[in-house]
C-alpha cells in the first residue's frame, strides 16, 4: 500500500461529494429563481403623488359617510396605480355563524363575474386556443343556433334566450339548472332567438353560462379549475373561487335582503360563468392591476375588450367584452361592471384614464352600490350618467315568454 493513499482517497472522495452537492444546490438555487421568474409581474404604476392621498381621502371618506356607510354590510374600495386610498369593511357575513365581513371574506359579486369569464375566454384567445370570431358550434357543436360567435356571446349580441325565464313547465322549481342542461333544453324545445344574431344588444346571463360550457369544452377542464389556473392563482387572489353549486352551504357568507331575511338558494344557483364569483374588494383591485399588463392580456386583446360593439341605438350607455361602458364625447370612458343575485349587489369600476379602481359590494339588498359612479368625477372627466340604465334593451319576462311560447307549448319533454 503507499503511505497516505487511504487519506488522499478520503480527501478525493470527500472533495467530490461537497463540490457535487454544492452544484445540486446550485441548480436547486438556479430552478427556483426560475420558477419565481415566471410568476407572474403586476404592471408598474407610477408612484401616488404624495399630494392625492390627503387631497382625496377626506372627499371619499365623506361620499362613504354619507351615501354608503348607514346600514352597509360589504366592502367599499378606493385605489390609486394600484395603491389603496380607502377601504371600509362593515357587516355580517352570515347571521347563522355570527361571521363578521372582512378584508377576506369572499362575498357572492352576481354579475361581476362576467368580468372574470371574458378574460379566461380572451387569454385562451391570446394563446390561440379559441377564436372570437368563429361559430360557437365548433366548440359546442350540438347547439341548434347557427351564426352566432363567441364575440356575441361575450358583448351581448347573440339573441339566444335567458335561462331565467324558462317556464316552470319544462324546468320544475325544485330542479337545479346546470350550464349543460340550458343547452339540452334550449334544443329540445327549440327556442327561437329573440332577435337575430348580431342585429341588435340585449344583456342575457345565458350567454356567459355557455361561455363557461366552451372554456370547459377547449380546456378539457372544469370552469372553477380554470379560473384558479388562469386568474386565481397567478394572482394571488387567494379569497377567490368559482361555485359549481357543490359549495352552496349554510357556512358561506350568505344573501340577504333589505330587511335581513336569508335568500335561499335556488335551482339557479349552480349556474356558472354568468354568476357565482365569490371574491373580495382587494382580489378585485388585483384584477384591475393586472388588466393594464401586456403579459397578463395582450395590447391586442385589450383593444378588442375595452370598445363598444353596440351603437344602433343613441345613448351613452354600451357594452365592451365583459364590461359595461359609459361613453360621452369629450369624456373619459367609464368601464364598470354590476351585480344584481338575489340580495348581493355591487359594481366594479375601472376608470382607465387615470388608473383608478373602485368596488363595493354587499351580500345585503341595498341600490347604494350603484351610486359609486358619483366618485368618479371627482378623479378625472367621466359621463356621470346612472349605472343602472332605465333604457337599457332587456328582453322583459313576459315577452320573453311570449316569444317563445309557442315552441314551448307544441313540444312535449
Amino acid at each position: 500500500m503507499i503511505p497516505g493513499f487511504s487519506r488522499f482517497t478520503t480527501l478525493l472522495v470527500f472533495f467530490f461529494l461537497l463540490f457535487g452537492c454544492q452544484t445540486n444546490v446550485n441548480v436547486a438555487t438556479k430552478k427556483k429563481k426560475e420558477i419565481l421568474s415566471n410568476e407572474f409581474q403586476f404592471p408598474k404604476f407610477n408612484p401616488v403623488p404624495k399630494s392625492f392621498v390627503p387631497h382625496y381621502y377626506d372627499s371619499i371618506s365623506q361620499f362613504y359617510r354619507n351615501h354608503i356607510a348607514e346600514d352597509f354590510n360589504g366592502m367599499f374600495l378606493v385605489a390609486k396605480n394600484g395603491e389603496i386610498v380607502y377601504e371600509r369593511y362593515k357587516g355580517t357575513a352570515n347571521y347563522q355563524f355570527n361571521k363578521r365581513i372582512d378584508k377576506h371574506t369572499p362575498l357572492h359579486v352576481a354579475s361581476i363575474s362576467k368580468v372574470v369569464t371574458a378574460i379566461i375566454i380572451c387569454k385562451l384567445a391570446d394563446s390561440n386556443q379559441l377564436v372570437l370570431d368563429k361559430d360557437i358550434r365548433s366548440y359546442l357543436p350540438e347547439i341548434m343556433y347557427s351564426g352566432i360567435t363567441v364575440r356575441m356571446l361575450l358583448n351581448h349580441r347573440s339573441g339566444i334566450p335567458y335561462y331565467g325565464y324558462f317556464p316552470y313547465s319544462i324546468w320544475p322549481a325544485d330542479k337545479n339548472l346546470t350550464n349543460q342542461k340550458i343547452v339540452q333544453l334550449l334544443n329540445t324545445y327549440k327556442m327561437p332567438l329573440y332577435f337575430p344574431a348580431n342585429s341588435q344588444f340585449s344583456y342575457c346571463n345565458t350567454n356567459y353560462a355557455l361561455l363557461a360550457l366552451i372554456a370547459e369544452r377547449i380546456t378539457h377542464k372544469k370552469f372553477p379549475v380554470l379560473a384558479k389556473e388562469l386568474i386565481f392563482e397567478p394572482l394571488k387572489m387567494t379569497d377567490s373561487f368559482i361555485n359549481d353549486g357543490s359549495q352552496n352551504s349554510d357556512s358561506l357568507a350568505r344573501s340577504y335582503d333589505s330587511r335581513k331575511r336569508l335568500e335561499p338558494f335556488t335551482n339557479l344557483d349552480g349556474i356558472y360563468g354568468d354568476k357565482n364569483l365569490y371574491t373580495t374588494a382587494r382580489d378585485l383591485l388585483k384584477l384591475d392591476k393586472a388588466t393594464y399588463s401586456d403579459v397578463f392580456l395582450s395590447d391586442s386583446i385589450k383593444k378588442q375588450i375595452f370598445r363598444g360593439y353596440s351603437y344602433e341605438r343613441k345613448g351613452k350607455s354600451n357594452y365592451g367584452l365583459g364590461y359595461r361602458m359609459r361613453e360621452d364625447k369629450g369624456k373619459s370612458t367609464l368601464f364598470f361592471h354590476t351585480g344584481w343575485w338575489h340580495g348581493n349587489t355591487g359594481c366594479y369600476a375601472s376608470l382607465r384614464k387615470d388608473t383608478i379602481c373602485m368596488v363595493i359590494i354587499s351580500n345585503h339588498y341595498t341600490k347604494k352600490v350603484f351610486g359609486i359612479n358619483r366618485l368618479s368625477t371627482l378623479f378625472g372627466n367621466y359621463p356621470y350618467e346612472p349605472l343602472i340604465d332605465t333604457k337599457e334593451n332587456f328582453i322583459k319576462p313576459n315577452a320573453a315568454i311570449r316569444h317563445m311560447g309557442e315552441a314551448v307549448r307544441k313540444k312535449k319533454p
